[in-house]
């Protein structure tokens, strides 16, 4: 009988926040994913990327700042995002490795640097939202106005970045992911919603922008016909009216019931709202699937459906 495949996307909390956070983190991550693997499921991974990323960005920057005269260069947010995939891809590779050896099995586990192709149209090129970086002053915020740069007023702290979300349109890697997953290797891939790229010929140029991780990982769930698409979030459910005093926790929908949940605007724009987009998207793709919404504590509970919110 052929193996279950699912996708995992890793939020921030199954990650840290800085280095030795992240190992820690990395840590507790790798048993549940091992645990998935022992069950005999095909797993790919995607991860969040912000806090890192946000990081390497800055440094970067201020390096070029305080030592421009050496010859030292601002990074682009393609680089930035290529610099997380690969760190954040060691640490979990490393870890899941550990876990399994030490559980006896031996499975090689791989991070692809992975490129997602954007359409140069996308809205979201002409209204960025997404915050990167360090505060800045007023004349520094000039300057990258004047680079071309977008940047926002943070009220009472200072200026501040802001990046372009656009959508995740295709996965260049897609065959190497898929070679990987049919081999019944592990593969983390489309790290933080995937490097964003325009086409340009025969020529791909990274985009200054980023992509929600969630949206990466229903694309890559759709792509390599997985049976589950596991959101890994900091909730244990997704809940109704969410911040009120009516809030309550939903187990259980169907795309029919998500979809009204949406207009009706229970979903939070920049946290829950990409993750039903996300399910229902990989759900509508095919047959028998289904998508989990929960915890990274819940994981295991939730496949069995005892805990977290299951569409269907």
């Amino acid at each position: 009988m052929s193996k279950k495949r699912i996708v995992m996307a890793l939020g921030h909390n199954a990650l840290g926040t800085n280095l030795p956070e992240q190992k820690e983190a990395v840590t507790r991550t790798a048993k549940v994913i091992a645990d998935f693997i022992q069950n005999s499921w095909q797993v790919a991974i995607v991860h969040s990327n912000a806090p890192q990323v946000g990081m390497i960005h800055t440094a970067m920057n201020e390096l070029s700042r305080n030592h421009a005269d050496e010859g030292y260069t601002p990074a682009p947010m393609s680089v930035c995002s290529a610099m997380s995939q690969g760190y954040i891809g060691y640490d979990l590779q490393s870890g899941i490795r550990s876990e399994l050896l030490r559980r006896g099995i031996y499975k090689p586990v791989s991070t692809i640097l992975t490129q997602m192709m954007v359409d140069p149209y996308d809205d979201s090129f002409y209204h960025p939202v997404k915050k990167i970086g360090r505060i800045m002053t007023r004349e520094e915020a000039d300057a990258e106005e004047a680079r071309g740069n977008y940047v926002t007023e943070i009220p009472g702290k200072g200026f501040q970045r802001i990046v372009s979300a656009p959508k995740p349109v295709s996965i260049v890697e897609i065959d190497a992911i898929r070679a990987l997953l049919d081999a019944d290797q592990i593969v983390i891939s489309c790290g933080g919603g995937g490097i964003p790229v325009l086409e340009q010929g025969a020529r791909l140029k990274g985009a200054s922008a980023v992509i929600e991780k969630d949206l990466a990982a229903g694309l890559l769930a759709k792509e390599v016909d997985a049976d589950v698409l596991m959101i890994l979030t900091s909730v244990d459910c997704v809940t109704l009216n969410y911040g009120t005093p009516d809030e309550r926790p939903i187990h259980s929908m169907n795309t029919e019931e998500a979809e009204k949940f949406i207009r009706q605007g229970h979903f939070e724009f920049v946290s829950m709202l990409p993750k039903i987009e996300a399910a229902l998207s990989f759900i509508k793709a095919g047959k028998g699937r289904s998508a989990i919404i929960t915890s990274l504590e819940k994981a295991e509970e939730s496949i069995e459906g005892s805990a977290g919110t299951m569409i269907h």
